[in-house]
């Protein structure tokens, strides 16, 4: 009999995570705040429930995919105690260095077995199963873990013991972070000095300075279009994440501030829940 996974939380991210593991042929009871979003996975197989600990209930592998630690946390634990004994809980939300923590300790207290395991990717990446899974746990744990990643993601990188994911996870988001912000503030300068800024895009076309990424969001400024791949209010999230690592090793960041501000601003002009490329709207005049 296929594996049971607990999907708790069904957003931009995990609502495709938890379609591709039925495709995989693997049992998903799901649970989500807004329970409205959840009910369509009903329609792939999934069983759907108003309550974590009712979707939780049996389970053997456990996963969260929700917007910070405090969401991951209460739900976690609601949850755990009503899985199977000693369930397998895959952590998959950014949640920064001590909400990973946190997460830790609530593990050893229930009994579940532990893996800190963010991924690279957003919503079209989540919704082909193209994800890039940051596994770091006990090595007792890959193989059950196995399945579910291989359901959600092209590939898997084991990193060692919990906590190390997220490390990894907090890096990437840092240069991930610093180009959106820097390619707003290129689109903003260009318009400034009466320059297309799809000419920018143009000129490093194909060349060693483009980047894919640059080219998709720089679209979206270009057409003020901002469908939410990955949220503007969740990408400061992220910024705040980063800088709280920084700060607690001792490492600057200046230019993670300088991102958490704009993103801030644009938050505040009410472009929170539209695309982190709408941080453009912090770097323009219009």
């Amino acid at each position: 009999m296929a594996a049971t996974v607990c999907v708790l939380g069904t957003g931009i991210m995990g609502f495709p995570m938890a379609r591709n593991l039925r495709a995989a042929g693997l049992g998903v009871r799901a649970w989500n705040r807004t329970a409205e979003r959840a009910r369509p996975l009903a329609d792939d197989g999934a069983e759907v429930f108003d309550d974590p600990a009712e979707a939780a209930a049996g389970a053997g592998v456990v996963l969260t995919m929700l917007a910070d630690a405090d969401a991951v946390l209460a739900t976690a634990e609601a949850a755990l105690p009503a899985a199977a004994p000693g369930p397998l809980w895959l952590q998959m939300s950014t949640i920064g260095i001590e909400g990973t923590e946190r997460a830790a300790a609530l593990a050893g207290g229930t009994g579940a077995t532990f893996v800190d395991a963010p991924v690279l990717g957003t919503k079209a990446p989540a919704e082909q199963g193209t994800l890039t899974v940051l596994a770091s746990g006990p090595q007792s744990a890959e193989a059950p873990a196995r399945p579910v990643f291989d359901a959600v993601g092209a590939r898997t990188l084991w990193l060692g013991e919990a906590g190390a994911g997220t490390r990894l996870k907090l890096v990437v988001n840092t240069w991930v972070l610093s180009v959106v912000e820097s390619l707003a503030e290129v689109v903003g300068l260009a318009e400034a000095l009466a320059v297309d800024p799809a000419r920018f895009l143009d000129a490093i076309g194909g060349g060693a300075l483009d980047l894919p990424y640059a080219q998709t969001k720089g679209k979206a400024m270009l057409e003020r279009d901002f469908p939410p791949s990955f949220t503007l209010a969740l990408a400061r999230k992220d910024a705040d994440l980063v800088r709280a690592a920084a700060e607690r090793h001792g490492a600057e960041v200046p230019v993670i501030d300088a991102v958490a501000r704009q993103m801030g601003r644009a938050i505040d002009l009410g472009h929170g829940d539209e695309d982190m490329a709408a941080t453009y709207w912090s770097s323009t005049r219009r």
